[in-house]
């Protein structure tokens, strides 16, 4: 058993999907993050062991409509899709009919088809990407269709596009989600088979019309492979670690939030949505500048208390480094009162 193996002691190691992929490019300053996600901690496991569970994933409602929305573009060998996505010619494979079908045998027959370079709409195609020295097999609903030269990534969603615009939070999920299958399927192509433009499919409205939009994700790309390849890494993070380290759940809570106050964390209030073991981050946090959100903490670079934010804007005495910020947090102090 190696070292990182070691971290995550007895249980057998959690498996990435697609949204746990995408997830990592949310915080990619987080050691503490990188390390759990190397070892295949079970993260949801660990936040209800240390008594901090999270609360994630879609609302039943949303789950139904989501499914709904699906099953009808899919109808008739996906004949509304079709028309959705304009001019298009082509034939139409289900990957995912037989139910009996291996992960390694659903992946031969995806990789034999994308290879083929045959034009048409191919339906929960099975896909793999190395994350941290491990096959993370990707099962997306994915649907990718030949346009032109190129292969190219539709993407389904059930939030709604009202006159034109949508959340831009579900908007950027989608987006990196979206990214990550693209990087699969140009790890397995090469990058000049498979377009930066992925389509994105919802309803419209507050109907259940499907409007297909496109996104471009190179930037999201880059960030995603900056950050597996940090996690591939991620042996240089876990070298400077204690030796006898271990996030095994079998061990008690108090043991186990000592083993992650020695990894360093960087919590910020979007972890929330993105990050299984961000309530315990955010009460670790609790009094520090990173409560209040990156960009507060940016502008008090090197100041990490709330306390020492208020001290310092009472006039406090303030060491070189800090002399700007001290100075810039006084003058609001001042503008506040006057106001008030």
């Amino acid at each position: 058993m190696n070292r990182i193996d070691r971290l995550r002691g007895s249980a057998p190691g959690k498996r990435h999907n697609a949204r746990t992929v995408a997830a990592l490019t949310g915080n990619p300053g987080c050691t503490r993050r990188a390390v759990l996600d190397a070892a295949g901690v079970d993260k949801v496991g660990l936040a209800e062991r240390i008594g901090f569970p999270g609360s994630f994933g879609q609302s039943r409602f949303a789950l139904a409509r989501g499914n709904a929305f699906e099953a009808m573009l899919k109808a008739d060998d996906c004949a509304l899709l079709r028309s959705t996505l304009g001019a298009y010619v082509g034939g139409y494979e289900d990957l995912g009919a037989d139910e009996d079908d291996t992960l390694t045998s659903r992946h031969a027959r995806t990789r034999a088809l994308l290879r083929s370079g045959a034009e048409g709409l191919l339906d929960h195609p099975l896909l793999t990407l190395e994350v941290a020295g491990q096959t993370v097999y990707l099962e997306p609903d994915l649907i990718a269709y030949r346009n032109g030269s190129q292969l190219q990534v539709v993407e389904i969603k059930s939030f709604a596009i009202i006159d034109g615009q949508a959340d831009g939070t579900a908007v950027s999920a989608a987006a990196v989600q979206a990214a990550v299958y693209v990087l699969a399927l140009r790890r397995l192509l090469g990058d000049d088979q498979v377009s930066h433009e992925v389509v994105l499919v919802c309803p419209e409205n507050f109907s259940m019309q499907p409007v297909a939009v496109v996104l471009d994700v190179r930037k999201q790309l880059s960030t995603l492979r900056r950050q597996l390849s940090r996690l591939a890494s991620v042996s240089a993070l876990v070298d400077g670690l204690p030796e006898d380290l271990s996030f095994d759940l079998a061990l008690s809570p108090s043991s186990l939030m000592t083993a992650l106050s020695a990894v360093e964390a960087r919590y910020a209030p979007e972890c929330l949505s993105a990050c299984e073991l961000s309530v315990y981050c955010r009460h670790e946090a609790a009094g520090t500048t990173a409560v209040l959100g990156r960009p507060v903490r940016d502008a008090l670079g090197g100041i990490d208390t709330v306390d020492e934010v208020l001290a310092l804007a009472s006039g406090a005495p303030a060491s070189e480094e800090k002399a700007e910020a001290a100075a810039l947090l006084r003058a609001a102090r001042r503008l506040r009162d006057e106001v008030l």
